[in-house]
């Protein structure tokens, strides 16, 4: 009997996959317990649709990944820090500050967790950070630090 998991098997398939399976196990276990449909014409059709569906979100949200990308590649973004003795930062600059700042003189919102920081900012001066906006899609822009 061909069967379309809904949910992860172990030893059976991955959910969405179509497999084959005796009668008795997917009629006693995989049926009852919500695992599987069987496979029709209708079940099939929902899970084309689904994979289209998916396949366009997934389209889409790399074209804005990318348009994002090109509007801020290469941009300087200013942040202004206090200082302490000898001209140095208190604290660091964190790549929340780095998004709030984004998200203020761009307009783009940005996750913390998508940018890539090659070190900690703790010092004056110009410094590279990578934006990782989407799989295979990213920006380089500069963060400049200044004094307050």
């Amino acid at each position: 009997m061909k069967a379309v998991l809904l949910a992860d098997v172990k030893g059976t398939g991955k959910k969405g996959e179509l497999v084959t399976v005796s009668d008795g196990y997917a009629r006693n276990f995989l049926f009852p317990r919500k695992l599987a449909k069987e496979a029709n014409v209708q079940v099939m059709n929902e899970i084309r649709g689904a994979e289209a569906a998916k396949e366009f979100h997934v389209k889409q949200e790399t074209e804005e990944a990318r348009k994002v990308a090109e509007s801020v590649n290469g941009k300087t973004l200013k942040l202004i820090a206090k200082s302490g003795q000898g001209g140095k930062l208190f604290g660091s600059v964190t790549s929340k500050e780095i998004s709030d700042g984004l998200k203020h003189s761009f307009g783009i919102d940005v996750d913390k967790k998508k940018i890539a920081l090659s070190g900690d900012i703790k010092a004056f001066g110009t410094y590279e950070c990578e934006l990782k906006l989407y799989s295979g899609v990213s920006a380089k822009i500069f963060v400049m630090v200044g004094e307050e």
